[in-house]
């Protein structure tokens, strides 16, 4: 007997290769977002990292959640931090 489009399987068979691909595409989606946060903490990116962190401080003062005080002294030492790792003596 000739089984038209079914390739001789069951209906576990069938089962068994949905399950199989929904596997497969969640490990492509997976390996993809890690891709992307190995590469997020690339060597490089720290300037526009310290950059944002000064913006967030700035943003800070701006809705009052520092007084002035704190935001000379918090910008102070992200440049410092800054100087100290970019090599400058």
């Amino acid at each position: 007997m000739m089984y038209w489009g079914s390739y001789g399987m069951g209906g576990w068979g069938v089962v068994l290769m949905t399950v199989d691909t929904v596997l497969f595409w969640v490990l492509v989606i997976v390996a993809v977002v890690a891709l992307v946060r190995v590469l997020s903490c690339w060597p490089g990116r720290g300037d526009r990292e310290r950059s944002n962190s000064e913006q967030l401080l700035a943003e800070r003062f701006a809705r009052d959640e520092i007084d002035e005080q704190a935001y000379r002294c918090d910008l102070e030492t992200l440049r410092q931090v800054r100087h100290s790792t970019s090599g400058g003596s």
